[in-house]
């Protein structure tokens, strides 16, 4: 069943003018449709002790949590203790957009008392305007077409034909009020929360200074042993059973070999003695 298909039920519609209905939502008093509809994103980056990291985090989760989810939500978080004094975290949330900047500045704030500093801002918007009033639009139009193949099924005017092809296209036209309702459900959620994605990071071991060089030597010593006597262990480990074998065949060799016979196999040549 197609979209044409359908239409075919329907009287003709008239356009949708968005400059009709933006000046008629203003003569009444309600915000006009040209009102811009941008889906913020924000990405913070802070430097901090490795040590520092997690006790940050659980900071920014509870600064989250107290202002409950209906204003800000922890979607989802992670932490990576790495090696030495290098650790990494990430923070993924959800704020209600009016509030978000400001809980942007509060983040700094829990991150300076914890001895670190912020290192990367980014701000990115998308503006959902024209998708959002397109869909609605769709939304109403396809509504209004549903509702009039419903009332052709419910005075049964027509042929069993007609009939039956109405019932599939009120089917299908509910399907797309469906799949408009959704998509127009996600990107009003959009606008309505902006995502803030909070990483963490320290500094790396050993940076500036003095000691970086003589530790990145020690560190270098350190791999290049661990790997030898990996690949050591790794030789030892393939060779040992042939190694093995090999001693098990030169002692059954020189066991059970002839005494007149050396261990190639070769006859042993005995000199015989002369009188004088």
């Amino acid at each position: 069943m197609t979209e044409e298909s359908a239409d075919a039920y329907s009287v003709e519609e008239p356009p949708v003018r968005d400059s009709e209905s933006a000046n008629s939502t203003a003569e009444a008093g309600d915000i006009p449709v040209s009102v811009p509809q941008i889906a913020y994103s924000y990405q913070y980056g802070f430097r901090l002790p490795a040590s520092e990291i997690a006790k940050t985090q659980r900071a920014h989760v509870e600064l989250c949590e107290k202002r409950g989810p209906e204003i800000c939500r922890v979607l989802n978080m992670d932490n990576s203790g790495g090696e030495g004094d290098y650790a990494t975290g990430m923070l993924n949330i959800e704020v209600a957009a009016p509030q978000a900047r400001a809980f942007g500045e509060q983040l700094a704030k829990a991150v300076d008392s914890n001895g670190g500093s912020q290192i990367a801002t980014s701000i990115s918007g998308e503006d959902l305007s024209k998708r959002i009033v397109d869909t609605e639009a769709r939304l109403r139009s396809r509504s209004l077409l549903s509702q009039r193949l419903t009332e052709l099924l419910r005075t049964k005017k027509g042929s069993v034909a007609e009939l039956v092809e109405a019932e599939r296209a009120v089917t299908q036209v509910n399907e797309e009020i469906d799949q408009a309702r959704g998509w127009l459900k996600e990107m009003r959620g959009r606008v309505a929360f902006s995502k803030i994605v909070i990483n963490y990071q320290s500094a790396a071991p050993g940076s500036g200074g003095f000691s970086r060089p003589i530790r990145e030597a020690f560190a270098g010593i350190a791999s290049t042993l661990g790997s030898s006597i990996g690949a050591a262990i790794t030789f030892l480990a393939v060779t040992l059973p042939w190694i093995l074998v090999l001693c098990l065949g030169i002692y059954l060799r020189r066991r059970f070999k002839a005494p007149d016979r050396t261990f190639w196999g070769r006859r042993i040549e005995v000199a015989a003695s002369s009188d004088d």
